[in-house]
């Protein structure tokens, strides 16, 4: 097959069960990145996920080698300036990315202080996860599935910091519309019972800046010689200040 894991992704979304993680995954966007202020947001990948149209940035793009992209580049290596992007949106780009490292460390670089990294990843400790061990040739079972955990650890070691996380998707991995549709039940249960067993985790990111310490320069005092214009200067305007007083 031609193209992209990304444009192979995308094609999947039109599934029945791709449009439910869709739905699920844009209603969870919509919430959380309404209220990210700023002035550029830019999503990495999936342009069919339209992650930003709630947000109200000026300044708003895709970029990735997504068909529909704004700006086509490699994820690993951004045409973005240092400290740049005041939020930045990855759906599922870890999962079929070559290099989750080399996104992550980018994330970082062209996020300005105190910016947004948002993540969604499908959750290999779930039944999403189970079905992989068998569908492994088959999308979207062929990605990586990054553990949460270990993820975490990837963005505390570049101080990213998670403040915020959610599970989605607790129906059963299967395309048939009808065990979709009788399933809805398990989203409030699941949620409820076994939270961490969501197909599909969603990460809400900040980027930490530690504080500088500013140090002053120790100023020393140079004696002028009294017969020197500098010195003449300085008799002028405490004379000058004594008037003024008068």
């Amino acid at each position: 097959m031609m193209g992209s894991p990304f444009d192979h992704f995308a094609a999947w979304l039109a599934t029945p069960l791709g449009r439910y993680v869709l739905t699920e995954e844009s209603a969870w966007f919509d919430r959380t990145v309404v209220d990210i202020f700023g002035y550029k947001a830019a999503q990495l990948e999936l342009p069919q996920i339209d992650a930003l149209r709630s947000n109200r940035m000026p300044w708003r793009s895709t970029l990735g080698l997504s068909q529909g992209c704004s700006l086509r580049c490699d994820p690993g290596a951004l045409p973005v300036a240092e400290q740049s992007l005041d939020l930045l949106v990855l759906p599922h780009v870890l999962d079929f990315c070559l290099d989750p490292h080399a996104v992550l460390r980018e994330a970082e670089r062209v996020l300005a202080p105190q910016g947004r990294l948002v993540v969604t990843g499908f959750n290999p400790w779930s039944l999403w996860g189970m079905r992989k061990l068998k569908r492994r040739d088959e999308m979207p079972w062929q990605g990586q599935f990054v553990a949460l955990p270990r993820l975490k650890d990837w963005l505390s070691l570049l101080g990213l910091e998670a403040v915020r996380g959610d599970y989605l998707c607790y129906r059963p991995p299967v395309q048939r519309e009808g065990v979709l549709a009788r399933s809805g039940f398990l989203e409030s249960a699941g949620d409820r019972w076994w939270p961490a067993a969501g197909g599909v985790y969603c990460l809400d990111v900040i980027k930490r800046v530690r504080g500088m310490n500013v140090i002053e320069p120790q100023w020393k005092r140079v004696k002028v010689p009294a017969g020197s214009p500098a010195a003449a200067l300085d008799r002028f305007k405490v004379q000058a200040g004594k008037d003024k007083c008068k």
